[in-house]
């Protein structure tokens, strides 16, 4: 049984080693552009006089539930706010956008809607937007 380096499976599948070094190095720099921005919807909510505890279970069901139904949203995070800095937030969420374009689409999607019908009566929002590259951040919208 012949030795197998790396010198001879370079010999033996030359074009198809190369092939898929390159196919490897541009899946490496295609993730690597990927990872350059990362869009966020960050979100507290001060609730209202009223509303039951059972809205809020709702609401957090719902708002995790998005992710599957609007596009590009990769993940999504909601729950009570533990900071003892809140400034009366005691809701929170996080949601991970594949990109700014996604985010912008966001606000108008039927699902999101549906969801602000019924909740925005019973909050105190205040909304965050995040992008970490810097290029996005110098834009004027």
């Amino acid at each position: 049984m012949s030795r197998l380096t790396r010198r001879s499976l370079i010999r033996s599948c030359g074009f198809a080693a190369s092939a898929a070094t390159l196919l490897l190095a541009t899946d490496q720099n295609a993730k690597a552009e990927e990872q350059k921005t990362v869009v966020f919807h960050v979100f507290g909510f001060q609730w209202k006089t009223g509303t039951s505890e059972a809205q809020k279970e709702r609401a957090a069901r719902e708002i995790a539930a998005l992710q599957g139904k609007i596009p590009g949203l990769l993940q999504t995070h909601v729950g009570p706010n533990i900071s003892p800095r809140g400034k009366g937030y005691t809701f929170a969420g996080i949601m991970q956008f594949k990109d700014k374009a996604s985010l912008e689409a966001y606000p108008l999607h039927p699902a999101h809607q549906a969801l602000l019908s019924w909740l925005v009566p019973l909050i105190d929002a205040i909304e965050l937007d995040l992008c970490t590259r810097l290029g996005d951040l110098n834009e004027t919208s």
